[in-house]
């Protein structure tokens, strides 16, 4: 099974993506954390990506295709894939459409007012990528699990954060009438808790 996660930021593509991909034996693949993992060794597509990252725009087409292009020919995907954060523009999913058959394409929807409180609420651990809110862990600055410094990461402050829900509502949004339009579209509620949203996508899924 070959699907999609779509959503704007802090929609809650990523915890779903864990949880789909241990369901159904697929792997998750975020070009998120692949951007992330190469800007961490300063690879030269990371620091690319990072000059696009630190202002809110998305990473140009060719880069970030190229990537997900040699990561769906990894062994691993050939029992299907889980794509979260890809595409995020019609000519990505023009160019995704060339070398692979997408199955479904979920698009998790939730008001952008609540999102901006979601994601600039958010922490990190620096240590082990767990993610927390201040809604729930109030002031706490170590991570629960490994005792890490939480940090709030840099695209995460609130003019950064308006700035990536103004490109996601240019740019990415279109992509729900292109899937709507090739009939593999799934639209759910993601303004639920996160079983609530995991129940309806797997119902939805079968």
């Amino acid at each position: 099974m070959n699907v999609i996660l779509l959503g704007a930021p802090g929609a809650g593509k990523g915890t779903q993506a864990v949880k789909l991909a241990e369901k159904y034996k697929i792997p998750h693949i975020s070009t998120g954390d692949i951007f992330r993992a190469n800007i961490k060794g300063q690879t030269p597509i990371g620091i690319v990506a990072k000059s696009y990252i630190d202002k809110g725009q998305l990473v140009p087409d060719e880069v970030t295709v190229q990537i997900v292009k040699d990561r769906l020919e990894d062994d691993d995907c050939k029992v299907g894939y889980l794509l979260d954060g890809f595409p995020r523009t019609v000519a990505q999913a023009e160019a995704l459409e060339k070398v692979s058959k997408v199955d479904a394409v979920v698009n998790i929807d939730v008001p952008l007012e609540k999102l901006l409180r979601r994601i600039t609420g958010r922490r990190v651990c620096s240590k082990c990528g767990i993610s927390y809110h201040i809604d729930f862990i109030g002031d706490v600055k170590k991570c629960s699990e490994c005792d890490g410094e939480l940090i709030q990461r840099a695209d995460d402050n609130e003019d950064t954060v308006k700035q990536r829900l103004d490109v996601y509502v240019k740019q990415t949004a279109p992509l729900i009438e292109f899937y709507k339009s090739r009939g593999v579209l799934i639209n759910v509620d993601g303004d639920k808790s996160v079983d609530e949203v995991f129940e309806s996508i797997s119902e939805k899924l079968g």
